[in-house]
C-alpha cells in the first residue's frame, strides 16, 4: 500500500458514525461521541488543520490535558530541535505545536513546563532558528540546555541487549511527565525518524548508538523511560536527505498528526502514513518483538478527526 493509499484510508470520512479509520487494510470504527461501549482511543490519528489546532482536537479525543498532567507537577517536553534550519525545511518540530502544548500543560496546572534537546548543531542556534525557543517562552516554558555531560545521569537500560546503560538528561529524571513530541521525517541511517528516535536527543552519547547497531539500540532504550504521551508532528514531512535536509524541495505538506500514549502503534502509523512499511523498520519491529508496545494497528482503538 502507497501513501496515497493509506491516507486515502487513514481519513475516510462515515458521515453516520463520525469516525472511520481504515489502517493496515482493516476497518476501525470508533467515536468518542458515538461509541456505546465508551472505549478510551488508544491513537488518534488528526488530518487537515494547523498543527496546534489539530493538538487540540487530538487531546479532547483523549480526555485533555489533563489526563496526562496533574497539578504542580513538573512536565519535561522533547521536541526535534536538532538542526540550524527554519521551520519550513521539516527538519525540527513544528514551534507552534511545542507552544500549544506548554500552553495546555499550564492549563492543567502544571508547576514548571521544561523544553529541551540534545542537538545536533549549536543548541542556541538551534533553539532560535527552529522558533521552538520563540513559542515555547511565549507559553512560559523553561528552554534548558544539553549541550554539556554534566546535565546528564547514568541508568541501567533494562534488559537491553546492545545498549547497557546510558546517561539521561536530569529534566527526564526530574519530571513527573514527559511529553515526546518528534517531527515525522526520512534519516539516513535509521530509514524513519519518529517516536522512539526522538529519544536520542534526551541521552547524551548518540554517537555510540550509531556505532553499535543503530536499530537495536533505539529499541532497547524504548524500554528505559517511556512517554507518558507522544504527538508526532507530520505537518511538514521531509521526505528526503533527512535528517537535517537540504530544500524545501525536499518538504511535502501533509497537515496530520499522530498522538498515542504507545511509542510502537506512533511509529507504526507514522510509518504508514511516511509511506514505508513498518516490518522495514528495525527498530519497530524489535520494540514491537519485545513487547513494548503494539504493531497490530487492527488491535487498537483507533479514532480519526479530520479538521
Amino acid at each position: 500500500m502507497d501513501r496515497r493509499e493509506f491516507l486515502k484510508k487513514l481519513f475516510t470520512y462515515t458521515a453516520t458514525a463520525g469516525t472511520t479509520l481504515l489502517l493496515g487494510g482493516a476497518e476501525k470504527l470508533f467515536s468518542r461521541d458515538t461509541n456505546a461501549r465508551g472505549l478510551q482511543p488508544d491513537l488518534v490519528a488528526v488530518k487537515g488543520g494547523e498543527a496546534e489546532d489539530m493538538f487540540d482536537a487530538g487531546m479532547k479525543a483523549l480526555g485533555g490535558m489533563g489526563s496526562f498532567v496533574k497539578k504542580g507537577q513538573t512536565v519535561a517536553v522533547k521536541p526535534n530541535i536538532g538542526w540550524d534550519v527554519s521551520p519550513e525545511l521539516g527538519a525540527n518540530t513544528n514551534p507552534k505545536l511545542v507552544g500549544r502544548i506548554v500552553k495546555r500543560c499550564y492549563e492543567a496546572g502544571a508547576k514548571k513546563v521544561i523544553v529541551f534537546d540534545h542537538t545536533c548543531n549549536y543548541w542556541k542556534n538551534t533553539y532560535k532558528s527552529s522558533a521552538i525557543e520563540y513559542y515555547a517562552k511565549q507559553e512560559k516554558a523553561q528552554m534548558a540546555p544539553a549541550h554539556l555531560e554534566g546535565y546528564y545521569q547514568n541508568v541501567t537500560v533494562p534488559d537491553g541487549k546492545e545498549l547497557k546503560q546510558a546517561k539521561v538528561h536530569e529534566a527526564i529524571l526530574s519530571s513527573d511527565v514527559f511529553i515526546n513530541v518528534p517531527v515525522l521525517k526520512d534519516h539516513g541511517s535509521a530509514r524513519l525518524t519518529s517516536s522512539m528516535k526522538n529519544l536520542m536527543g534526551i541521552v547524551w552519547d548518540r554517537g555510540y548508538w550509531h556505532r553499535n547497531d543503530l536499530h537495536q539500540c533505539i529499541a532497547d532504550f524504548a524500554a528505559c523511560r517511556k512517554p507518558d504521551l507522544n504527538v508526532v508532528d507530520a505537518y511538514r514531512v521531509m521526505l528526503g536527505n533527512g535528517p537535517r535536509g537540504v530544500s524545501a524541495s525536499d518538504v511535502t505538506l501533509m497537515k496530520t498528526q499522530i498522538i498515542s500514549r504507545d511509542m510502537v502503534a506512533a511509529d507504526t502509523a507514522a510509518a504508514k502514513v511516511f509511506g514505508v512499511e513498518p516490518s522495514g523498520i528495525e527498530y519497530i519491529r524489535i520494540a514491537a518483538a519485545r513487547k513494548l508496545g503494539e504493531m497490530d494497528l487492527n488491535k487498537l482503538n483507533i479514532e480519526r478527526i479530520t479538521l
